[in-house]
């Protein structure tokens, strides 16, 4: 499943459009690495995503065809880790 729909599904982000234009301006990595809208998401791997001044990694327990309901969105996805950016003055 392509990465920006997996984001969607699991609720991530709110819209397909804005995970979209998160891949592209580069807030979304797959394993490490820049991911773009269409990159392939499999159980494993670990999403992060940088919204906002979060940086939340994630871990893929599962791959759903549908969005998730809220209260078993935690058996698609771990948080593995959060952290806080700060600004630069």
């Amino acid at each position: 499943m392509r990465v920006d729909k997996w984001l969607v599904n699991t609720g991530l982000v709110p819209r397909r459009t804005r995970a979209q234009q998160a891949c592209d301006e580069g807030l979304v990595k797959l394993d490490g690495k820049r991911a773009k809208p269409s990159a392939e998401v499999r159980v494993g791997q670990k999403v992060e995503l940088s919204l906002g001044l979060r940086v939340s990694v994630y871990e893929v327990l599962a791959v759903p065809e549908r969005p998730v309901p809220r209260d078993r969105r935690d058996e698609c996805r771990r948080l593995v880790s959060e952290e806080r950016v700060e600004l630069d003055d």
